[in-house]
């Protein structure tokens, strides 16, 4: 597969990139897509919901009356769940969520991600390019001239760049993010895949060569 290389101010450079079709043109696996994007949700979690019990929360353990005799309803210590201020009986506890992915999955999911992307014709890529200082306004000329303006983007760079992830963080529909990073959830939850044409190379050498 060969796509287009777009110059930063939104016009062909007549140079094509090469996509491979092992990654970018395989039959896309749902299920594997669907575990990977639960399993990142997963992870998110802080699982730090927490109640007290009967036993940890302040009050005496001693019986308030006695069981019989009193006309009222039988009751325990005022630590009870039935009381305010008593216990909480089932309520949820701290736990972890966290899952894990066999590699093979992760990667069948990646790979299938990105051949969505390619199926949809939602995949575009941009040559290489960086500011001098950080610069939203410069983002947002950058996005408009590749005519993205209002599209929810994820951009790919082959390595760290400080001056085109501060230029784009202050962008909300603009995700830049190291091509070797992104998740199969990021790749899905963008509707345009915008690539540096490097990180095409850094995105392709994360995967298994078999």
């Amino acid at each position: 597969m060969e796509l287009d290389i777009y110059s930063k101010s939104g016009k062909p450079t007549g140079q094509k990139a090469k996509l491979s079709a092992s990654i970018f043109g395989i039959e896309p696996n749902d299920h594997a897509i669907y575990q990977a994007v639960v399993t990142h949700m997963a992870n998110r979690r802080q699982g730090t919901s927490k109640t007290k019990t009967y036993g940890e929360v302040a009050g005496s353990g001693k019986k308030l009356w006695k069981q019989k005799h009193t006309g009222r309803a039988r009751v325990g210590a005022v630590r009870s769940p039935l009381w305010k201020g008593g216990g909480t009986i089932f309520g949820p506890q701290p736990r972890d969520y966290s899952r894990k992915l066999p590699k093979q999955m992760k990667e069948l999911a990646r790979k299938s991600a990105l051949s969505h992307k390619a199926k949809d014709a939602a995949i575009r890529i941009v040559e290489d390019f960086t500011f001098d200082k950080p610069t939203t306004k410069e983002m947002v000329a950058v996005m408009k001239a590749l005519d993205l303006s209002g599209k929810k983007i994820l951009l790919l760079v082959p390595k760290v760049d400080l001056n085109v992830y501060k230029s784009g963080r202050n962008v909300p529909s603009l995700h830049v993010i190291e091509a070797a990073k992104a998740s199969t959830y990021e790749i899905l939850d963008s509707q345009i895949l915008l690539i540096q044409k490097s990180a095409i190379e850094a995105l392709e050498n994360t995967f298994h060569k078999e």
